[in-house]
């Protein structure tokens, strides 16, 4: 076996056992505990509306991290972002800017004309974690970003309309990849939706490819953050040197949407709206 599918090989059965972890960390929520979730959303999109008020040519990333921590501490809320993992994530919300897909830290970079942005937002509010994100342009952006922007928000409410009790999470990952796929573009691989609730990252994974009748049965009570991360050219990413900041190998545009949803008895019950 040679260095590099050694390697490969220890990256699998990592994430086979992380995947078996958060299986078992599947945690049915009661009627009480969904209201509860419902209050950490609602806080949540109230973050990301303000950070969406700011973006603008010549703001920096900082200034959009400023004002969602602003909300946060207006509702007694905190970020389960900040601080999180080897090396503490910095920020309370993520700002990824045009080929970056996820995680990128806030700080002195300024918006320009013609940008793309993905904010992810968590809000912590009563122990319950309330998380999502979006893509926004700044300005007039290329027909090929907008159409990325619309392609991904859209992969997200299909998903989410296939979050019912008894499909399972393989449907709701092949919709994405279908729907994403057949508009000519690319779903990440490496990252995936996952369960949320007093945790951050809950089982089960739903990653956003996938193949019809896998995986996991949804049950009502269930809470899963889905989010599809899209991208123009390769699925293939690589992590910056900050060891956060996951961007499109090709340097090519990528878009981020997500919405913590609960599974009932009916209809999929988005989480974090207002």
């Amino acid at each position: 076996m040679t260095g590099q599918s050694s390697k490969l090989l220890q990256i699998y059965w990592r994430c086979l056992v992380i995947k078996m972890a958060l299986e078992r960390d599947i945690n049915i929520k009661s009627p009480a505990e969904i209201v509860l979730m419902r209050e950490a959303g609602r806080v949540n999109a109230l973050a990301l509306a303000a950070v969406r008020e700011l973006l603008h040519p010549g703001v920096t990333t900082a200034d959009l991290n400023a004002a969602a921590e602003e909300i946060l501490r207006k509702y007694g809320a905190y970020s389960p972002f900040k601080n999180y993992g080897q090396p503490p994530f910095p920020g309370s919300i993520c700002t990824s800017l045009n080929e970056e897909l996820v995680h990128g830290i806030p700080g002195k970079r300024k918006l320009k004309e013609g940008d793309i942005i993905s904010i992810d937002c968590g809000a912590v509010v009563d122990d319950y974690v309330g998380d999502a994100a979006f893509t926004a342009g700044i300005g007039q952006v290329s027909p090929t970003a907008g159409k990325l922007i619309e392609v991904t928000r859209q992969a997200l409410f299909i998903g989410i309309s296939l979050m019912r009790a008894g499909n399972k999470t393989g449907d709701v990952s092949a919709a994405i990849q279908q729907f994403v796929e057949a508009q000519g573009y690319q779903v990440v691989r490496e990252y995936t939706g996952h369960g949320v609730g007093r945790k951050m990252h809950e089982g089960p994974q739903v990653p956003n490819y996938g193949t019809p009748g896998s995986g996991i049965t949804l049950r009502p009570g269930m809470t899963i953050a889905l989010e599809p991360m899209v991208l123009v050219g390769t699925y293939r990413t690589r992590v910056q040197s900050n060891q956060w900041t996951v961007v499109s190998a090709d340097g090519s545009l990528t878009a981020h949407y997500e919405h913590s949803v609960a599974v009932t008895e009916g209809e999929p019950l988005i989480l974090t709206v207002p």
